[in-house]
């Protein structure tokens, strides 16, 4: 997999990105940690580990994605979550399903036969379903999982996109703008394991109605 950068997103982690970096040394990529400067105790918990660190320019999720995705010279980019949730056994099988398939980016999803979640709630997943749903009809993504961001993609793909959401919104944003590129999604099952540690950064109520507002955007945008 050295045609791979895993592009970590990490706000706050101290506690559980030190276990996240130890589980992913025997994977063959480049490892990118994109956080705050300010963020000076999940620096120092990681700053042993041979992994590169980048600080945002601006503040948020989708922020850090994009940097991350900018500074990324791999064949192949992945999003790893900081938090423990993403098991990196199921890397090998979603870099396999991207170059037999010919397809640009492939979806983890906790809702494919065989797949699951250990920290999936009524709330996210009413939440996930509801979007997920107006994905397929309005966009007709044909993915089955829009807000869980474990995505394996060609890099060359999504630097065509010119995504712009600094927060949670992007995890709208890349699938939409990708299938009005034409480009080939896939949905792949994955588990989504228990966090380490911390809550989730994710308001469901305010998020929600962020990305609902851009999911409405995106149906009157061209491309």
């Amino acid at each position: 997999m050295t045609e791979l950068t895993l592009i970590i997103p990490a706000k706050k982690e101290k506690e559980s990105l030190p276990q996240v970096i130890e589980e992913l040394k025997f994977i063959d990529s480049k490892k990118l940690i994109v956080l705050e400067e300010s963020d000076v105790e999940t620096i120092n918990a990681i700053k042993e580990f041979d992994c590169q660190i980048i600080y945002q320019t601006g503040k948020g999720y989708g922020n850090a994605l994009i940097e991350g995705m900018r500074r990324t010279k791999t064949k192949y980019f992945c999003i790893f979550n900081a938090d423990g949730s993403f098991n990196p056994n199921e890397l090998k099988k979603m870099i396999e399903t991207i170059e037999k398939g010919n397809k640009d980016f492939i979806f983890g999803s906790r809702y494919e036969k065989n797949a699951g979640s250990d920290d999936d709630t009524i709330v996210t997943l009413i939440g996930n379903f509801i979007f997920t749903f107006l994905g397929n009809l309005f966009f007709k993504l044909n993915i089955s999982d829009i807000l869980y961001t474990y995505i394996v993609g060609k890099t060359e793909s999504v630097n065509k996109l010119n995504l712009v959401s600094q927060d949670f919104r992007l995890c709208v944003e890349l699938p939409i703008k990708a299938k009005k590129n034409k480009m080939e999604l896939k949905s792949i099952a994955s588990y989504e394991r228990k966090r380490i540690a911390g809550k989730k950064k994710v308001n469901a109520l305010k998020d929600g109605f962020m990305i609902l507002t851009c999911m409405i955007e995106l149906l009157f945008k061209k491309s």
